[in-house]
């Protein structure tokens, strides 16, 4: 199941769905085998010119998704939570027996994707993040109860170009996603803060954004090094009595360990709270 002997259908190309497809691709995934669907024409227009892949909206053709995976090995379900089980349906006799769906969806389980499909059609649900645009993501695989140790080793080999590949219980994804899912957006946050203290200190906006763009960046790399340890890496940046552990003691009397945490036990508890309003009946 390596990526240029499949075709691929990217139901949904939002973000997450287009930073997957753009690391297959740039790992050398054929844009002859993707086939991807939108919602508008424009949008399809600009994937199609974008990546060179075959693009439909459902805005022209109702049947636009039930025509991409007609022939697809690999079927990514990359639309909003509260879609993912109505499209699972509306594709569902359209899918061959062996095509693996793969769901990106944040808080949609495997049993309600699988109770939508027909029986014993695999399912894996997958847990990315945006840095698989550039090759840099993490991307969590958890196995359904028809996608066996083979599948799940297919799956791997799949979204490898995309970044690092863990393969997790599902009852694990949420805590993943508070970390790696909703994570660029921390270290955003942080580039964020860097640069307003920097303009508090007198430097000029502009500057301070960019000297705070690529320090963190600068220091994801670093992190990226075969080997690399957080805090060995801290404690090489932090001579003692130095300026910098002046901040990190700061940091740590304004208990930042725990804030974070405490930002990840929301994600997480955010996630199961749409997932128990996504399974919930509708109310008559």
């Amino acid at each position: 199941m390596t990526p240029p002997a499949q075709r691929i259908a990217f139901l949904g190309c939002g973000s997450m769905n287009e930073s997957i497809l753009a690391g297959l691709l740039a790992a050398g995934l054929d844009p002859a085998l993707v086939t991807a669907t939108v919602r508008r024409s424009a949008r399809a227009a600009e994937l199609a010119e974008r990546h060179g892949v075959t693009a439909l909206a459902t805005a022209d053709d109702d049947a636009a998704n039930v025509t991409a995976v007609r022939d697809a090995d690999v079927v990514v379900l990359g639309v909003k939570p509260v879609g993912v089980v109505p499209l699972a349906r509306e594709i569902a006799t359209a899918l061959k027996p062996s095509a693996v769906v793969l769901s990106v969806a944040a808080a949609v389980s495997i049993a309600m994707i699988e109770a939508a499909l027909p029986e014993g059609q695999p399912v894996i649900r997958s847990m990315p993040n945006t840095p698989s645009r550039l090759g840099r993501g993490v991307l969590s695989i958890s196995a359904g109860s028809s996608a066996g140790p083979a599948l799940m080793a297919q799956a791997r080999d799949l979204l490898r170009p995309a970044g690092t590949v863990v393969e997790i219980p599902e009852e694990q994804v949420d805590a993943l996603s508070a970390v790696s899912g909703s994570g660029p957006a921390y270290a955003f946050y942080l580039a964020e803060a860097m640069a307003a203290a920097g303009v508090e200190l007198g430097l000029d906006a502009g500057l301070s954004e960019l000297i705070a763009r690529e320090t963190v960046a600068g220091a994801g790399f670093m992190l990226a090094e075969e080997g690399a340890d957080a805090a060995a890496l801290r404690r090489a940046v932090t001579s003692p009595n130095g300026t910098t552990q002046a901040a990190i003691e700061t940091f740590e009397a304004r208990d930042l360990a725990g804030v974070v945490t405490d930002g990840a036990r929301a994600a997480t508890a955010r996630a199961a709270e749409i997932t128990r309003g996504l399974a919930a009946p509708p109310s008559s």
